[in-house]
């Protein structure tokens, strides 16, 4: 500036410029990590999904080969299936229903389905059974599942020995 108290504005401009280059790089860094953490928590909850859906396949096998064998040999059946403890850092729980509620599995037609729900992540996967005799078990935790059947020749799933 021109003027008598031109010394005193001396290296202003280099002093703004760094403040706000560090000001738009801190607002610029800040929106990638929300970015990011949005995108991290989607993917945990699609992998978390995915996990349930493939333990609940299995397990739906399991139960199927139960009824195949308790039908066959018309005696009781009892199968111990090893699957994960957690899944995406989740524990889960598995409940075997008799009669899906259309409102809870959208996608089954009346009939048996498991439901396997995730603690962590707010995950909730319907998965159908083809087996027709099935007693509405208690809820088991992920891991060790006893899959059997009772005094009645129904299917039912209980938390096995680990």
């Amino acid at each position: 500036m021109i003027g008598p108290n031109h010394e005193r504005d001396r290296g202003l401009t280099a002093a703004l410029t760094h403040v706000l280059t560090i000001g738009i790089t801190t607002i610029l860094i800040a929106m990638l990590m929300m970015g990011a953490s949005a995108m991290l928590e989607a993917e945990t909850e699609r992998s978390t999904e995915t996990s349930l859906e493939t333990v609940g396949e299995r397990l739906a096998g399991e139960i199927d080969n139960v009824d195949q064998i308790a039908s066959e040999d018309g005696d009781s059946a009892t199968i111990v299936a090893d699957h994960p403890s957690s899944v995406s850092n989740s524990q889960y729980t598995v409940e075997l229903y008799d009669d899906c509620e259309v409102t809870d599995a959208p996608l089954i037609d009346d009939g048996a389905c498991l439901e396997l729900a995730a603690h962590e992540v707010d995950v909730t996967v319907h998965v159908p059974v083809s087996a027709d005799n099935i007693d509405d078990s208690d809820r088991v935790s992920g891991g060790s599942i006893e899959i059997s059947t009772n005094s009645d020749g129904q299917i039912m799933i209980e938390e096995g020995d680990r």
